[in-house]
């Protein structure tokens, strides 16, 4: 039963299905849901720094079950990002409820969607095909080549536009990393052709791929739901990667790697990242609040991720953190005297 904890995980979406069905002010239970009453039970909850046992981490990455926990979001994001346009475009609603609905849906996206393609994308099979599908409708399929290509390999460097500096508020770091993330893709994506010595316009620019894959998904939404559903879609992928930005923003906020004798970078280490054993959070994002080791083994499956000791700990769960980061002085004044002081001044 321990296996199936992260079926939880669905309830997010489960709420925005409620949410729309009972249209009004219920529009709103997910946010509700999701940045009230979570971090108030995370408050109340206790964390783990239990690690998988080393003879079961083989046994445990193998088990099925984990990855079709996965898989089952893809229909759940495409059933709900539906059911949302079509709602909001055929019933007669006010516009507190559609901005009610663009936000739950944006919630999901990033949760369910982004959250979980991250997951997949760090796969070396075909599960990195679903991963893409669940970034398209936040509008984030580049984050795919600059995450695995870019993020992983500068983290905790000012190279990184995903790692917020000390002392910077999520709203510009939110302005500054969805920009620079977008124009490393295109420069990472460019050397890829270039050392492959393929063509721009070609099957192998993803990029490229991207952009057009992207355009006929909101093209396909305005011409069979109208303006109101690209609205909707857009605005709802906006919010999933304003989610997946502020996660960014509290994953590595003010740590950064030393340069060495040699002009390089420290190697990643587990005191780059911050964590989280807040179990709460860590069932709902997939064990993503255990970032210390995703960083440190970045192919390991969510389920056997570990607790390090050395790892800077974050106070307060995940959910709880994103909100105390859209409060810059009430931020600062909590996690910058949690920031080691040599990394304050490099």
């Amino acid at each position: 039963m321990k296996d199936l904890k992260y079926i939880c995980a669905y309830t997010i979406p489960f709420m925005a299905i409620i949410g729309i069905w009972l249209q009004g002010i219920y529009t709103y239970l997910t946010p509700i849901y999701a940045f009230g009453l979570i971090p108030i039970l995370e408050l109340f909850t206790n964390s783990s720094t239990q690690n998988v046992d080393d003879k079961r981490k083989i046994s445990q990455s193998k088990k099925r079950v984990f990855d079709w926990m996965l898989y089952i979001n893809l229909p759940i994001v495409y059933g709900l990002l539906f059911y949302a346009i079509f709602t909001s475009t055929t019933s007669n609603l006010d516009t507190y409820e559609i901005i009610g609905i663009i936000i739950s849906l944006g919630i999901v996206l990033g949760s369910n969607g982004i959250n979980v393609g991250h997951e997949l994308g760090h796969r070396f099979t075909n599960e990195r095909y679903i991963g893409k599908a669940l970034l398209l409708p936040s509008l984030y399929m580049h984050f795919y080549i600059e995450h695995n290509f870019g993020h992983h390999l500068n983290v905790a460097t000012k190279e990184d536009p995903a790692t917020a500096g000390y002392n910077q508020p999520v709203y510009l770091f939110w302005i500054t990393s969805t920009i620079r993330q977008y124009i490393n893709a295109w420069k990472i994506q460019l050397k890829l052709l270039k050392q492959n010595n393929q063509a721009f316009f070609s099957i192998k620019n993803d990029m490229l791929c991207y952009v057009f894959i992207t355009l006929l998904y909101l093209t396909t939404v305005t011409y069979f739901f109208g303006f109101l559903g690209l609205l909707v879609a857009f605005l709802s992928g906006v919010t999933g990667f304003l989610l997946l930005e502020t996660i960014n923003y509290i994953e590595h906020y003010g740590l950064v790697r030393r340069k060495t004798s040699s002009g390089r970078y420290e190697r990643v280490r587990e005191i780059h990242s911050w964590n989280s054993n807040h179990t709460l959070g860590r069932i709902m994002l997939y064990e993503l609040t255990r970032h210390s080791d995703h960083h440190h083994r970045a192919s390991k499956k969510y389920q056997i991720l570990d607790h390090h000791d050395k790892s800077p700990q974050l106070p307060f769960g995940y959910p709880t953190s994103m909100v105390l980061s859209l409060f810059p002085p009430l931020w600062f004044l909590i996690m910058n005297k949690r920031v080691p002081r040599e990394m304050k001044n490099t």
